[in-house]
């Protein structure tokens, strides 16, 4: 990133997190595409939650795993998030929603980390349906958690082995053109 003397404070700032763990998964793909086509004074944090455990009490009790608090501060100081989520059976991803659980733990760090943040879902898959159950599945929880929820835009792409190439990137144009127009209405909502 740039020198940040006067740039960064101008700049909104979310985080951008990938529900899917696979090395060459769309939806990282998709995030990585999402910080290429951000307008300006959007800056993406890319996050991830490869080593965030299994959500257990127990656990919990003996404090706040080192992956899930430092995921935790910087959500907690970004200006928004966005959740790029793979469907998995017509639904969420167990993993990412395990994250987002342990994120919310204690249940007194919920306004710290989610509190009216505004929060925008998009994502990929191969199939046809694009991740429209999947995005429709986070709705209860992220209402749940008081977030602002984004609506400006809807963002679900389907047949992503033909929009990104081998190595990962975007290549369908069209889809570029709506994830840009996605980033650049929801960092308007930002603010």
């Amino acid at each position: 990133m740039r020198g940040c003397a006067s740039y960064c404070r101008d700049m909104a700032r979310i985080v951008g997190i990938s529900g899917s763990l696979r090395k060459a998964s769309f939806n990282a793909a998709l995030l990585r595409a999402a910080v290429e086509v951000a307008p300006a004074g959007l800056q993406v944090e890319v996050a991830s939650i490869v080593g965030i455990p299994l959500y257990d009490a127990d656990v919990d009790r003996e404090g706040t795993p080192a992956p899930v608090a430092a995921l935790k501060d910087r959500i907690a100081g970004a200006g928004g998030l966005l959740l790029v989520t793979p469907e998995y059976n017509n639904s969420m991803p167990g993993i990412f929603k395990n994250a987002i659980d342990w994120l919310s733990r204690p249940s007194k760090d919920i306004p710290r980390v989610f509190g009216n943040k505004p929060v925008a879902i998009t994502g990929a898959t191969p199939g046809r349906g694009g991740t429209r159950l999947a995005q429709n599945a986070w709705l209860p929880v992220l209402r749940t958690l008081g977030t602002r929820l984004f609506s400006g835009r809807q963002l679900y792409v389907a047949g992503a082995s033909k929009a990104f190439d081998a190595d990962g990137r975007l290549t369908d144009e069209e889809v570029r053109k709506l994830l840009a127009e996605f980033m650049a209405t929801f960092a308007v909502f930002v603010g």
